[in-house]
């Protein structure tokens, strides 16, 4: 048996039952009968905070009402950072906003999918637990103290929140990763290499689960627990594409 298909509807105890989630495991799942028009979406996530406003220009013809983003997979294989959300290739692991301040960050991001498509991806998630438990002391240490060197006022890519280690970044891949180090006797290479276990560690599949999409499937993550990513679809066209519904929410 599905659950209803507008917020309206939801009983309380359903509300009640993704705080808990949300607040024991970093995560919420509901599966809706059918998904849900934009109000409604907009006002399951407003039971959790603010919306945050989608203002980046290049993706404007997927926002709706400022806020609602679709993440319709239609931009085949892109390596334009701007549109690897849309695309077919695989987006690599990240926290969501690692490049501004924390009160800028979201606190939740909620995806609903409205088609799963013919050549659907799935998203990946990793516990940010998981992966502070592979790295060392110093390693953390120096993390701590480590912040993106072309963003000012972002946080440090380690940092502590409600007796969870949290992580600002994401895997830059190809692109250079400019830093600054304020540690006590960090050096380059010890920095560097804390990255690089950093990485390691994220890509490790003991820490990675995955979301296989299906219609009306929605999925509220924790972005202070969880890195998340998303597998290749098939590069070919396909009959239907896959449509997910995101809110960004503080």
């Amino acid at each position: 048996m599905g659950f209803p298909s507008t917020a309206a509807d939801f009983p309380g105890e359903i509300l009640d039952g993704i705080d808990r989630d949300i607040v024991r495991y970093g995560l919420g799942v509901v599966r809706l009968d059918e998904p849900l028009a934009n109000d409604p979406f907009q006002k399951l996530g407003s039971a959790l905070g603010a919306a945050i406003p989608e203002t980046a220009p290049d993706i404007q013809s997927y926002v709706e009402d400022g806020v609602v983003l679709n993440l319709r997979a239609d931009a085949g294989i892109t390596q334009d950072v701007s549109l690897q959300p849309f695309a077919s290739n695989p987006l690599s692991l990240h926290s969501e906003g690692s490049g501004r301040a924390v009160a800028d960050q979201p606190r939740y991001i909620v995806l609903m999918c409205v088609e799963p498509g013919d050549n659907s991806a799935s998203t990946v998630l990793v516990s940010m637990d998981e992966v502070a438990a592979g790295l060392d002391a110093e390693d953390l240490r120096l993390l701590r103290a480590t912040r993106y060197a072309d963003a000012p006022g972002v946080p440090p890519v380690v940092r502590s929140q409600g007796g969870h280690v949290v992580f600002a970044f994401r895997d830059f891949q190809q692109d250079t990763l400019r830093w600054v180090c304020e540690a006590d006797g960090a050096s380059p290479g010890a920095v560097n290499g804390a990255f690089g276990r950093l990485l390691t560690r994220m890509y490790e599949a003991r820490g990675a689960s995955g979301v296989l999409w299906s219609r009306g499937l929605l999925v509220v993550i924790d972005n202070t627990r969880f890195f998340h990513g998303r597998t290749a679809g098939l590069p070919r066209a396909a009959a239907r594409t896959r449509h997910l519904k995101r809110l960004r929410i503080r």
